[in-house]
């Protein structure tokens, strides 16, 4: 079928919620796809940060296909072997010596961590203790709830009421969030590297007085490792590198290698707070994708892969700037995890135009080409991507 039949399809019985690029894809290998009429394409997107390992990835189909023969999915009211042993890893690789809920998406996974939070709060003081303080320019998911923990009014439309209870403080500004974190505040919430506002870090000093902050006023420190957490900036978490001991992380994405999956890791500080009946979920820590999230943590949570990621963000980065293109402004990120600047407003121009010629890109906040390439990609396929680039740009 060619791209135009199955647009027409598309249109017919999809929703229209996506303002999609005008291909459609058919297969991948590494970090490259084909689409349906045979053009290829050099993936730094890898489906918004999910497939980490790449496409056609021996490890996660050995997994997947194994576990498919076994269980696919018992409920959570039965104990299973994978979803046991990748809680496991998760805290023995972070050493927050805390225990794990697994949920579907990252959105689900902040709904957790929310629900957490307050109750919590509720377990030790009582009522009135309940306001979530993110940053401005944050993005923390898509449900009523999570829309509203999100700092950026242009996705505050249409869903009215939202879920109250949150607070917008500016991204390193201690004072700022001081001034938020008042009495009815029970925890602090940040996206270390702001991905979907823009590909901005947030300043190491800022994040270690916000830490100290929650700390003396007992409020839960939640990061949201969404997008930068299972290897993206070149450690497992991105916390990792700021030397920070968080009591919550959520995490999603590349968690499942291209299987839907979320989870909320919470530390020792925390973690007996949810019990029976306070949360749940159906599909939840499912055998098959817990298979294919130790698949992920096999590999990825490895020294030796995750200094490999370092570097090829460090060649990739150099690579851009090499360039020397006058639209080219800079380059921003960690690990993986980069975001090219251009002029204000032209980052979607140059996302069409890349995949116009064979590299496909996505955009973030109001001025970034932003790649989030497979952890996997090789250097041959890194400097297919540049010429294209240089060529662009």
């Amino acid at each position: 079928m060619t791209y135009q039949e199955l647009k027409a399809e598309e249109n017919k019985y999809v929703m229209n919620t996506y303002g999609r690029f005008p291909i459609a894809l058919d297969r991948g290998e590494g970090a490259t796809v084909w689409d349906v009429e045979g053009r290829k394409y050099i993936d730094l997107a890898s489906g918004i940060g999910v497939n980490c390992m790449g496409y056609n990835n021996q490890i996660i189909i050995d997994a997947i296909t194994a576990q498919a023969h076994k269980l696919m999915h018992v409920s959570n009211l039965f104990t299973t072997e994978p979803m046991v042993w990748a809680a496991k890893k998760l805290v023995e690789k972070t050493h927050l010596n805390g225990k794990v809920f697994f949920a579907n998406s990252g959105a689900e996974a902040n709904e957790g961590a929310i629900k957490l939070a307050r109750k919590y709060s509720f377990d030790k003081y009582g009522e009135g203790r309940y306001k979530i303080v993110t940053l401005v320019n944050s993005f923390h998911g898509r449900t009523v709830t999570t829309l509203k923990a999100t700092g950026q009014d242009r996705f505050h439309n249409y869903f009215f009421p939202f879920t109250e209870g949150f607070d917008y403080a500016e991204a390193n500004d201690f004072d700022s969030v001081r001034r938020k974190a008042d009495d009815m505040a029970c925890a602090v919430m940040l996206e270390l590297v702001q991905g979907e506002g823009g590909v901005l870090p947030l300043d190491p000093a800022f994040v270690k007085q916000v830490e100290a902050l929650c700390r003396e006023k007992d409020l839960l420190l939640i990061i949201d490792e969404v997008q930068t957490g299972v290897g993206r900036t070149g450690s497992l978490f991105c916390f990792q590198q700021y030397g920070i001991r968080p009591d919550v992380v959520t995490m999603a994405k590349g968690l499942g290698g291209g299987l839907p999956v979320g989870a909320v890791l919470a530390a020792e500080s925390c973690a007996g707070v949810l019990t029976p009946g306070t949360h749940a979920t159906t599909f939840g820590g499912t055998p098959i994708v817990c298979a294919a999230v130790n698949a992920v943590l096999d590999t990825v949570g490895e020294g030796q892969f995750l200094a490999a990621v370092r570097e090829k963000g460090e060649y990739l980065k150099n690579g851009i700037l090499s360039i020397g293109s006058p639209s080219i402004h800079g380059v921003r990120g960690m690990g993986l995890m980069l975001g090219i600047i251009v002029d204000e407003g032209r980052h979607t121009a140059f996302a069409n135009k890349l995949i116009e010629k064979g590299v496909l890109a996505i955009t973030a906040g109001k001025n970034a080409v932003r790649l989030l390439p497979p952890l996997t990609i090789s250097r041959e396929e890194m400097d297919e991507a540049l010429t294209i680039m240089k060529e662009v740009f």
